[in-house]
């Protein structure tokens, strides 16, 4: 028999079995499809060495008018801009106390006790302390005076921090430290932290919803959602509401160390939400929309509810005859989930139906349509729009919105939801890498669970290619991701630091290992053993940074079909063991086998620093074989 060529179908496909999906991939990691052929995907390298607190679970980008390119992100415990690889705290602040805060310190113990009357604060809140003075001994006025984490709270007018100097290191009280800290000592009070992991039974249904009397407050010690941020610019300045809270309005007049304000505070504030889901700037009208919002002079969140400035202004939200604000409610759902922006309209999620909000003009405003009832979101970040159409991940299935609503098809959803922590849906994050024509989600798997010994965050992604119709998955922790634009490269975050994407073949400058692996390949419908004898291999490696850049080709024989070729326990199968590994380099002619069975598979894999690999379509030396 002459050489025979192996093409297969491209994308990955784990909704059938090996031998149902012959021709096909059934395995992957790090490997994109690009014209039907897979190749490695992209790299990864730190943005900047400074780090910043907490985890970012949203990430906006935009332009001042002095050219300066800002992005703001947000994490459980913080709001930072950041520019020039530098990060501006810009957290607001929710209370000031005056000349009401002491200490107490024990000997031999790091941990002081504040007393302030009503602190209002939660653990991992973040306070600055200033004007107070020596304790007597190790705990002095500049230990005490700087920014601290809340490290626990006792009671509602105590809490804990543990004592530090000003390089970080900790600082142990001894017998001499018997003072209060002085008379004149303040606090200034960075908003309360939210969470960040999920909690089981909260979520929709639950938390401010799930308690008490309909509409009533949450207190500042019950933390139930994960702190989840929107944000939108407003000309120059941003505009940022960190889900469940209220608004706040960043000056880029005020420089990069000012602190965001409620809008409340700002000249001319009239009527404003004192708490919403998210806050959006309507890019054809100048529109800031609140969704999820609190009713005019009740203070009562309404989950439904849909309020609206006047036009041009971030601060009147009174309505009036002589202005365009106002408000409107969705007509089905629970509770509202996400508000995405197309180019001709914004479509809004609750936890069960799906709107499209449009400008109008006078006297309404604004007009609400709905478009899809019985429809699934898994969380706030899981939608993403690409120009006019809108993907989203649901409970069980995908989505997308292009004029009508429809299920995607999809190859490799077994392999997402049978493995997908639900207690951490809201974690998703969906995105785009528009050069490569594809959606991205990043979830946390099952296998990462907190309730299996993980980490609970984020840990593997799934991959459309709206392009190509085709699926493919990985494993890389990823927590916000926001594709390229105003930046050369996409930009992610994880582990406290910012990564740009799409750069080089390397982990940050590690190895960074890919794989690809087939379904089985019979000759008939394996009633015939087959003999391999020669391969012809068909990479290329253009674009690797490796002096000698090679990946492994893995020929797999096996006589049933009741061998799963993911199992890592080849002597459980009923098989024949016998397996070959190639290393193929840049000007590998062919290589020599032997092999026999009823099919084969043929995996890839790469673990070379630097090697940016594409397969073709290699070529066997495939005979049908007796068996003695």
């Amino acid at each position: 028999m002459p050489l025979t060529k192996l093409q297969f179908r491209p994308g990955i496909n784990r909704d059938v079995t090996s031998y149902s999906n012959e021709g096909g991939w059934v395995d992957c990691d790090k490997v994109r499809f690009r014209q039907g052929f897979p190749e490695v995907i992209g790299g990864w390298e730190k943005y900047s060495p400074e780090t910043y607190i907490g985890t970012v679970r949203g990430l906006h980008n935009w332009v001042a008018l002095d050219g300066s390119n800002l992005l703001g992100l947000g994490t459980e415990s913080k709001y930072y801009i950041e520019q020039g690889q530098q990060f501006y705290d810009i957290t607001p602040i929710r209370k000031t106390s005056t000349n009401s805060i002491t200490f107490a310190a024990t000997n031999g113990s790091s941990t002081i006790t504040v007393t302030d009357s009503n602190h209002l604060a939660v653990q991992g809140d973040f306070v600055t302390i200033s004007g107070a003075v020596s304790l007597g001994g190790l705990i002095t006025a500049a230990v005490l005076n700087q920014e601290y984490q809340i490290d626990s709270v006792p009671t509602a007018n105590t809490y804990t921090i543990i004592a530090k100097d000003t390089a970080g290191a900790t600082v142990t009280a001894n017998a001499s430290d018997s003072g209060n800290g002085g008379s004149g000592v303040d606090g200034v009070y960075q908003i309360n932290s939210g969470l960040n992991t999920g909690v089981g039974g909260t979520g929709w249904g639950a938390g401010t919803w799930g308690r008490g009397t309909w509409g009533s407050a949450a207190t500042a010690t019950v933390a139930t959602q994960l702190r989840i941020w929107s944000h939108d610019n407003f000309g120059e300045d941003l505009l940022l509401n960190p889900r469940d809270a209220g608004i706040f309005y960043w000056d880029k007049s005020d420089g990069l160390t000012a602190r965001a304000v409620n809008i409340s505070s700002l000249g001319g504030a009239s009527n404003v939400p004192t708490i919403c889901k998210q806050v959006m700037v309507s890019d054809v009208d100048r529109h800031v929309i609140a969704f999820g919002a609190d009713t005019i002079n009740t203070g009562e969140q309404d989950p439904l509810l849909i309020r609206f400035s006047s036009q041009e202004s971030a601060t009147d939200w009174t309505p009036r005859s002589t202005n365009s604000a106002g408000d409107l409610r969705i007509g089905s759902g629970s509770e509202f989930v996400r508000a995405v922006e197309t180019k001709r309209e914004i479509i809004v999620f609750t936890d069960s139906s799906m709107h499209s909000l449009q400008f109008i003009g006078a006297p309404f405003t604004f007009g609400i349509q709905p478009l899809a009832t019985n429809i699934t979101i898994m969380g706030p970040n899981a939608p993403v729009a690409v120009n006019d159409a809108i993907f989203w991940m649901g409970r069980q299935n995908f989505y997308l919105y292009d004029g009508q609503t429809k299920q995607l098809p999809c190859t490799v959803k077994e392999r997402v939801f049978f493995d997908f922590d639900y207690d951490q849906a809201d974690k998703v994050y969906a995105s785009v890498i528009s050069e490569f024509s594809e959606i991205i989600w990043f979830y946390t798997s099952n296998t990462n669970s907190l309730a299996n010994g993980g980490t609970g965050e984020n840990d593997r992604y799934v991959i459309y290619n709206y392009q190509e119709g085709v699926w493919y998955y990985g494993d890389l922790g990823r927590s916000a991701f926001l594709d390229r634009g105003i930046r050369t490269f996409p930009i992610a975050a994880a582990d406290n630091y910012l990564y740009n994407h799409e750069t080089g073949y390397t982990d940050d400058g590690s190895v960074m290992t890919s794989r690809l692996e087939s379904s089985s390949i019979d000759i008939g419908d394996g009633d015939y053993f087959t003999s391999i004898r020669r391969v012809i291999p068909d990479f290329t490696f253009n674009g690797s940074t490796a002096q000698e850049p090679t990946v492994n080709l893995t020929l797999q024989s096996n006589n049933f079909p009741g061998g799963n070729y993911l199992q890592t326990e080849l002597s459980q199968v009923d098989r024949t063991a016998i397996s070959t590994t190639l290393p193929f380099e840049q000007f590998t002619n062919k290589a020599d086998v032997r092999l026999r069975g009823r099919a084969f598979t043929l995996k890839i894999d790469c673990a070379t620093l630097g090697v940016r690999w594409r397969l073709g379509s290699p070529r066997v030396d495939l005979r049908q074989d007796g068996r003695r």
